[in-house]
């Protein structure tokens, strides 16, 4: 009894007991249809988490931001009439799972265990509404087995440029299927981290070190699997316009993908043959303004382009190997890096600009990317930033070939002009001089329109033990799918996970399991954690279906809908606008293109949560010591109080920092929705208050009522959670000293907090339906309250009586009253009559301002003319 009147009110009693019915009773499990309690007359709605990466730390308060919205979304929509699929697993795959197995020799899926387990409490403590019969784990076997499968229809399957969808390999007419796969082998350069033994993306590395560790990272070529998605560009691009996301997260894509118009030029290299033998070998060069082509004075190669090795010169060899050592060692985003000094090496070879028919250095820099274009630039310094920065360090010519409309200087200058200095297009505007040198170049057989990326194909290969392995085996140097009877792959079991040193993966230790027949040797990559990611929505709608990743009637009513994507609301963080996003969306495509899913799209609308940062401003983390464990919140205010603030503290998508000050306003709040209905014996004991009564509600709570109903449910509608907040304190403040406590209005109420606080929402509920016998069931079962427009209409206005223009009484008078009844008023008022007197006030004179004032107008006295 002690510990309790400590609190203001018993939060440690009630949110126990109410997660302990919702796991027995299980409100919140959606039945697929076919399945017990279906009901097809319910429409559905989706609403998704990105779901976690299960790390040892546990959750800290930044982590439940999302899910708090979601879940108030998906209680709210239930009430709506909805069937909600709210699902929640784990993304379960990673690297530091695997670093804790090399550290420690503990299987890294122990681990996986362990962290999940510890993840699941800390969420069953928030009590978010989740279906978790329907939970998934991206390391089970039963889930990765399709994630291979998946894997196999993208190995299976080609990009058909004339219908522009995915087709079985079968379809393709050519002569190598191998090299049109959307899932292929290629030696690439990849960022290699040798203490990691394994590859990194480029967002893993962090100024040429791992972001796990901080371990040195270099660049070298590697035997990787690619999938093509490059092939799916322009889609990716041009379906975002149906999609019901932030511009700012489309304009993200759009600019990760990178679409340019230009044209493609041949550059004969003097003195090399091509690789049949042929004489005059061309560089073909992608650019985007083809006009400034006479301007040309240089090339630039990637310096891991193949050409370098066979055009560099002798002298010129130590340099280039040199320089390409160091490049090695920067990773792309380095490299891509406009701000830093530009750097570079001459070959010593030339080629011949098309145009002017002059010889031009060929040189290598950093700054030009293999995966980009065709990994060679030409360099037109007059008009292009960059290119005259390089051009000015190393001594290359500079050449004026687009002159300014305005008074601005012609070199430097990147805009639309007038073409100069070039015979073919000569006092043409740009636009003008991009067609007619295209179609030169295609006349003369030295170039092409063309249409370009910036996105390159994925690298979705690991060196790692803890992933998906590949469901492919190789016999004679080629590659070759696995039956889809013989998956799922599962990784064997090592006595180490340590890096093997040798750029092999930890698999390839595995020498037994790697012997897949007398000729034929497993893959021993695996696959990156994006790729349980891609398609963890779909497995939701039927986790538990053996024979199919995911059931034709489940997909098909879960992602079903008027509009191209399935999911109806996705909500995470903004790290993951690009690529997450992206992958998943190639996916989905392709699964479409091939008759598995029914919708072209993954995720309709979009909402991305802020950040919420320590109570010092900062970003949390271990080393500056602002981490706050919602273990701790809830252990002092309550999972309610916790789930109320972290929606309160302002807009979902803005960045905010922890308060526990904040906290414990919002504690304070529904201590005094407790203390409305509940009151405190003498024994200590917590009863109804016997002020709460099953009377009407007067005109007034009536009002607010339906003013709290309306706004909590716009602002639930358009995701201001702290303003509905707000209101429902308002609500609070207008019921706490009335005499009579309606529980009408009370359990409409009730109703309109559970998705906030339904803890103690549903205490409430089950307390006031004991004691009032026209109760109706659980607060789960309830429908949404409606509000009625009529009773919100202001239909009195608060009069000002004045004397002289001196305030002396307000009263309330109905709307638009006529002239003479303020007057009236104005003139009866107790207020007025003891300064005038009775016998005076009906005869003195009123000025009115309808519906705002009534000056009553007496005259003054001769003391108070010649105080004037």
């Amino acid at each position: 009894m002690s510990s309790e009147r400590r609190k203001p009110y018993p939060f440690d009693k009630i949110e126990p007991k109410w997660q302990a019915i919702w796991e027995e009773r299980q409100p919140f499990h959606a039945p697929n249809p076919g399945e017990k309690g279906f009901d097809p007359a319910k429409p559905k709605f989706y609403v998704l988490d990105m779901f976690p990466y299960p790390s040892g730390a546990g959750l800290h308060v930044g982590h439940p931001e999302g899910y708090t919205a979601t879940d108030i979304v998906a209680r709210y929509k239930r009430t709506r009439g909805f069937s909600v699929l709210h699902p929640m697993g784990w993304d379960a795959f990673g690297l530091p799972a695997e670093q804790y197995a090399v550290k420690s020799g503990q299987h890294p899926a122990v681990t996986t265990r362990e962290n999940v387990a510890k993840f699941k409490r800390q969420l069953k403590r928030i009590g978010f509404s989740y279906d978790w019969q329907r939970e998934i784990n991206t390391t089970d076997p039963k889930y990765y087995k399709w994630t291979q499968w998946i894997f196999l229809q993208i190995y299976n399957s080609w990009f058909n440029p004339e219908t522009k969808r995915a087709e079985p390999i079968s379809t393709y007419r050519g002569t190598d299927p191998d090299s049109v796969r959307l899932a292929y082998v290629a030696e690439v350069p990849v960022n290699w981290c040798p203490e990691l033994g394994t590859v990194l993306a480029n967002e893993e590395v962090v100024d040429g070190k791992s972001e796990v560790g901080g371990f040195p990272v270099v660049r070298r070529p590697m035997r990787q699997w690619m999938l093509r998605i490059t092939a799916y560009a322009e889609r990716l691009i041009d379906e975002l316009d149906e999609l019901d996301w932030p511009e700012g997260i489309k304009l993200l894509q759009r600019n990760w993908i990178g679409r340019s118009e230009g044209a493609e030029i041949d550059f004969p290299v003097v003195g090399i043959d091509d690789p049949g033998g042929h004489s005059g070998y061309k560089l073909r060069v992608f650019t985007t303004r083809p006009d400034t082509l006479y301007g040309g004075t240089f090339l630039v190669l990637a310096p891991e382009h193949s050409l370098v090795d066979r055009i560099v010169t002798e002298e010129q060899w130590p340099a280039v190997r040199e320089y390409r050592e160091r490049t090695a060692r920067k990773s792309e985003l380095e490299r891509a890096d406009l701000s830093k000094e530009k750097t570079g090496v001459f070959t010593g070879a030339y080629a011949i600009n098309p145009a002017t028919n002059q010889k031009i250095p060929i040189w290598i820099a950093d700054y030009v990317l293999l995966g980009y274009g065709t990994g060679a630039i030409g360099g037109v310094p007059a008009h292009d930033d960059r290119d005259l920065e390089f051009a000015k360090k190393f001594g290359l010519p500079v050449v004026i070939v687009v002159q300014p409309t305005t008074d601005v200087p012609a070199i430097g200058f990147t805009g639309e002009g007038i073409a100069v200095n070039s015979p073919i297009i000569n006092g043409l505007t740009s636009a003008e001089a991009k067609k007619k040198i295209t179609a030169w170049l295609e006349e003369h057989g030295l170039g092409k329109r063309a249409i370009n990326y910036k996105l390159r194909d994925w690298l979705f290969s690991r060196q790692r033990y803890w992933g998906e392995p590949f469901p492919i085996v190789w016999e004679d140097g080629k590659h070759r799918a696995l039956d889809e009877k013989e998956l799922p792959v599962v990784p064997p079991a090592l006595d180490d996970y340590k890096p093997t040193g040798t750029g092999e993966p930890p698999l390839a230790k595995a020498k037994e399991w790697i012997r897949y027949s007398v000729n034929a040797l497993r893959e021993t990559n695996t696959m990156p954690q994006w790729a349980g990611s891609c398609w963890y929505y779909l497995r939701f709608c039927d986790p538990r279906n053996d024979e199919r990743f995911v059931g034709e009637g489940a997909e098909r009513y879960w992602m079903g809908g008027p509009k191209p994507g399935g999911v109806d609301l996705y909500v995470g963080g903004t790290e993951h606008a690009v690529l997450h996003l992206l992958y998943a969306r190639f996916w989905h495509k392709l699964l479409f293109d091939m008759g598995c899913v029914s919708k072209p799209e993954p995720f309709q609308r979009l909402v991305n949560q802020g950040i919420i940062l320590g109570e010092d401003n900062q970003k949390m983390s271990k080393s500056r010591g602002n981490i706050v464990n919602p273990d701790d919140v809830i252990d002092q205010y309550g999972a309610d109080a916790f789930r109320c603030y972290e929606m309160f503290m302002g807009p979902l998508e803005q960045m905010k920092p922890w308060s526990m000050r904040g906290v414990e306003g919002v504690a304070r709040f529904l201590a005094r929705v407790w203390r409305l209905l509940m009151t405190e014996n003498q024994a200590g004991a917590w009863e109804l208050s016997g002020k709460v009564k099953n009377v009407e509600p007067d005109k007034g709570q009536q009002k607010m009522l339906h003013a709290t109903i309306k706004k909590v449910t716009q602002d639930i509608e358009s995701f201001s959670f702290n303003t509905a907040i707000s209101q429902m304190m308002i609500f609070v403040n207008a019921f706490t000293n009335v005499d009579s406590i309606p529980v009408s209005a009370m359990r409409t109420f009730l109703i309109l907090l559970n998705p906030f606080a339904p803890h103690i929402a549903s205490d409430l509920w089950e307390r006031l339906n004991a004691k009032f016998s026209d109760a109706r069931g659980d607060i789960t079962e309830q429908s949404w309250p409606t509000y009625d427009e009529r009773l919100l209409v202001e239909d009195e206005v608060e009069i000002v009586i004045q004397i002289n223009g001196r305030l002396r009484d307000r009263i309330k008078m109905p709307v638009d009253s006529p002239r003479e009844d303020v007057e009236r008023a104005a003139r009866a008022s107790p207020k007025v009559k003891s300064v005038v007197g009775d016998a005076l006030a009906p005869y003195l004179k009123v000025i009115v301002v309808p519906n705002k004032l009534a000056n009553v107008v007496i005259p003054k006295t001769e003391d108070e003319e010649n105080k004037k």
